[in-house]
């Protein structure tokens, strides 16, 4: 790849990971308008560390605090706030993980087609803006019950489906389960780092066995700009949403389906 590809794509990557725009959507688009190659694996985990990076940072004290609680606490039966979110972050990983292990091969062979990323980005980008139209949006993460987690945790692994987007489908289901729009959010974003650091050292298992060529240029680029791009779009992003509300989201997901529908018809 070119300097260029490799800054935009990881800019892409950056951007859309945390989003409730669908990252696969994106990626697609450099290769049917622009006619770029697919950037292959390793680069593919390069940017993945980078949004991981971001994430982890951006939400330290954050990681810091739960982690405590959970080793203090999170085995005994007085549980704080924080033992008990922690828990819920653990248990509604679950169901993503398991999901993405026993459907991956299928998911490669048969829903990665714009066709299927075109409708599965309208269709979540409307579920999402039903969510954001007409949930009570009164509760917080202190809120959360193992059902709520449950609940979550499964919407996530819808998301292994391209066009769904991950941080999408979690915080419309916490938004349909009565969690205002901030902590719905922080709940997606805190989710987000188990299931990015296992889909990471998944990828970079089958770069190992693959034992392709790397460029570690390309790499280092692809994840430090992938970082930069994380962490701001974290930052705006739980800056603006109490303000902005989910409707800009939707509106950019349905021009960006209808875009994916007329290259698949053209």
């Amino acid at each position: 790849m070119t300097i260029y590809e490799i800054i935009i794509l990881a800019i892409i990557q950056g951007l859309t990971e945390f989003l409730p725009i669908s990252s696969s959507a994106h990626l697609i688009l450099p290769a049917e308008i622009l006619g770029w190659r697919n950037q292959g694996l390793a680069f593919d985990v390069a940017v993945h560390v980078g949004s991981l990076l971001a994430v982890m940072i951006y939400f330290r004290q954050d990681i810091w605090r739960l982690s405590l609680a959970w080793f203090g606490q999170g085995f005994t039966r007085q549980q704080s706030n924080d033992s008990k979110l922690a828990w819920w972050v653990v248990l509604g990983t679950i169901p993503a993980g398991l999901f993405g292990f026993l459907m991956k091969d299928w998911i490669e062979l048969n829903a990665r087609s714009a066709l299927v990323i075109a409708i599965t980005t309208i269709v979540f980008g409307l579920l999402l803006w039903y969510a954001d139209a007409k949930a009570k949006q009164t509760r917080t993460t202190d809120n959360l019950t193992l059902k709520d987690t449950i609940l979550i945790g499964i919407a996530q692994a819808i998301a292994v489906i391209p066009g769904t987007s991950r941080s999408g489908i979690t915080m419309t289901a916490g938004l349909m389960l009565g969690l205002n729009r901030e902590s719905a959010a922080r709940f997606s974003f805190l989710l987000s780092i188990p299931i990015i650091l296992a889909a990471g050292l998944f990828s970079a298992l089958d770069l190992l066995e693959a034992k392709t060529t790397v460029d570690w240029q390309a790499l280092i680029y692809g994840a430090g700009f992938s970082f930069v791009a994380a962490y701001f779009c974290i930052f705006l992003f739980l800056s603006w949403i109490s303000r902005i509300g989910m409707l800009p989201f939707v509106i950019y997901r349905l021009i960006l389906g209808l875009v994916l529908l007329y290259f698949v018809f053209t």
